[in-house]
């Protein structure tokens, strides 16, 4: 199922870096939010998921996140998570680089993640940027206020918004030191992400794609794999560090 040639690579490297998107959390049941059942088909994740629209009415805004978070929380990582929270054990560098704002990856044991768009389990104030307790949240109905008085947000990036420099920043690193890039359920067509798998090419990197079906990067992966990232990532823990 695996080159010899990533076999090998992966067990001289020093240097692992791994970009995933949606398809590594759909396998554990997060939904993508959109066409979604009942009051929210009505609207379009970008009428929601924007600062103005929290400013005019963050009561809405914020039943939708509650709703986003109570489905999140009773959600598990998957064998694919916890495939990589152990790889990370081999290698001297090894970084997740993730799209996703599910949390998964640090809750399956990961220890270096760079989170791109946020994290739905974290809060902060708008004034005074002070973090907002998640479970506080989840057992309230009204609008989060700091003690500061200032609007609670989930910490995640809207539409409109910036990446976080740090993550971005340190992701990027992590693409160009990769000597093994691995892309795990994410199409990479959303920039500037997507430019991720072309940064560790250019800088040498042996690029591995794991996804479900063909996309756009295939045709610049050293190594495209097609399959659930659950199965193939599991067996290649096997195959390269267990034997």
């Amino acid at each position: 199922m695996f080159s010899e040639q990533l076999i090998s690579k992966l067990k001289k490297a020093e240097s692992i870096a791994v970009f995933t998107g949606a398809g590594i959390s759909a396998e554990s049941g997060v939904p993508t939010f959109r066409g979604e059942n009942g009051l929210w088909k009505k609207f379009r994740p970008e009428e929601l998921a924007n600062f103005d629209a929290f400013m005019r009415n963050p009561d809405l805004v914020w039943e939708w996140y509650r709703y986003r978070k109570k489905i999140i929380a009773d959600i598990k990582p998957n064998p694919g998570h916890y495939a990589l929270a152990e790889m990370e054990n081999y290698h001297k560098n090894f970084a997740i680089i993730t799209q996703n704002v599910d949390n998964l990856h640090r809750r399956a044991g990961s220890k270096t993640v760079y989170e791109l768009h946020g994290n739905i389990e974290r809060n902060y104030c708008i004034d005074c940027r002070k973090n907002f307790p998640n479970e506080k949240i989840l057992l309230s109905d009204k609008v989060p206020h700091c003690i500061c008085g200032g609007l609670v947000r989930p910490d995640v990036v809207w539409f409109g918004e910036m990446l976080p420099e740090d993550q971005w920043n340190a992701g990027e690193a992590a693409a160009e030191r990769a000597e093994v890039f691995f892309a795990v359920g994410t199409s990479a067509v959303v920039y500037p992400a997507a430019s991720l798998p072309q940064i560790a090419k250019r800088a040498g990197a042996y690029v591995v794609e794991v996804n479900i079906e063909r996309t756009e990067l295939s045709y610049d992966a050293d190594e495209v794999l097609i399959g659930k990232s659950g199965e193939i990532l599991p067996k290649l823990l096997d195959t390269c560090y267990k034997k």
